[in-house]
């Protein structure tokens, strides 16, 4: 496969393109800059392997055979999964898309190029009981006026009632808070803004930080970020993960423990309640019903443990099964 370097002034037509690609995603799409960033890495990864830069990348010239060797090379590195190989496939699919809708290439280099077989893997959630739990030890973190605990209880206690990402809610600020504090405008993925109740057993939380900051001398506004540092700046994704991986951990929780946990068990937890999917898809900012569909896996497998256990039959079956090991 030969590459063309087309001059352009002082850049190449193609650094040219790939700006004006990653524009539209930021511009026209509204992605946010972490996503666009994302696009940009791996078509990089694309890039990298055919052995050009952005001065010598041309599309004309690609071939679908490029595109599913790259796919073999990446699968058989052995070090990423699928799931993360179709997700740099959909970046190019998407670079592809807009080449031929703005007339830069007159083929589809990606029709026929097949996404790799994902293993299905349910969202991991904390059962009910140890939430309760996880809960129940944030109290002392409550009562104690402490800056710094309060922040840290109100963050596990907003994930989990509210269902929000880890973007979002580093993201809020206080003026997203309505006046009784009982919505929270949460602005979601490409820009998209909804409003999410909060339970009315949060609110004195809420009212017991704000009171903690002020205690403190830490400035509270509408402009402020509604999670703050001590030196009232607002907090880091990477700060707040490690907070909610501390604070499940010491709660005796198993698996993984990351804000994206919380989210899944606070969907997981209204399914098992009777709450239309709809509703869970609309709280939770899902463009579409596929995403939430996911979490009625989990209702399942939940279906099945109490149908084993109540049904006659079933449970006859079980008794016979457990005395014939116990001889």
């Amino acid at each position: 496969m030969a590459a063309v370097d087309v001059k352009h002034g002082a850049r190449t037509a193609t650094e040219i393109m790939l700006d004006d690609f990653l524009t539209y995603l930021s511009a026209e799409r509204r992605y946010s800059p972490l996503t666009v960033g994302n696009y940009r890495r791996d078509i990089g990864c694309f890039m990298k392997w055919l052995g050009v830069d952005d001065k010598k990348f041309d599309p004309d010239a690609i071939r679908r055979e490029d595109v599913q060797e790259w796919i073999m090379s990446l699968s058989e590195s052995g070090r990423l999964g699928a799931a993360t190989i179709n997700c740099k496939v959909a970046s190019l699919r998407a670079l592809w898309h807009w080449l031929l809708r703005t007339g830069r290439v007159e083929r589809d280099v990606m029709n026929g190029v097949a996404l790799l077989k994902a293993p299905h893997r349910l969202p991991k959630f904390v059962p009910e009981t140890r939430m309760e739990q996880v809960l129940d030890d944030l109290r002392d973190d409550i009562a104690s006026g402490d800056f710094e605990r309060v922040r840290n209880a109100l963050i596990i206690v907003l994930f989990y009632c509210c269902g929000v990402r880890l973007s979002e809610l580093v993201g809020a600020d206080f003026g997203d808070l309505s006046d009784d504090m009982s919505l929270l405008k949460v602005h979601g993925k490409g820009n998209k803004e909804r409003m999410v109740p909060i339970f009315h057993g949060v609110v004195p939380l809420i009212k017991r930080y704000m009171e903690a900051a002020r205690l403190q001398n830490i400035c509270i506004s509408a402009k402020k970020a509604l999670f703050l540092t001590r030196q009232a700046d607002r907090m880091t994704q990477r700060t707040v993960q490690r907070i909610v991986g501390r604070v499940l951990l010491q709660a005796g929780v198993n698996g993984k423990k990351s804000p994206h946990v919380l989210r899944h068990t606070f969907a997981t937890h209204l399914l098992n309640e009777g709450t239309d999917l709809r509703e869970i898809q609309e709280l939770m900012g899902h463009s579409s019903l596929q995403s939430t569909q996911i979490y009625t896996h989990n209702n399942i497998a939940k279906l099945k443990q109490v149908y084993s256990m109540a049904h006659p039959r079933c449970s006859r079956e079980v008794a016979a099964a457990e005395h014939d090991d116990g001889r």
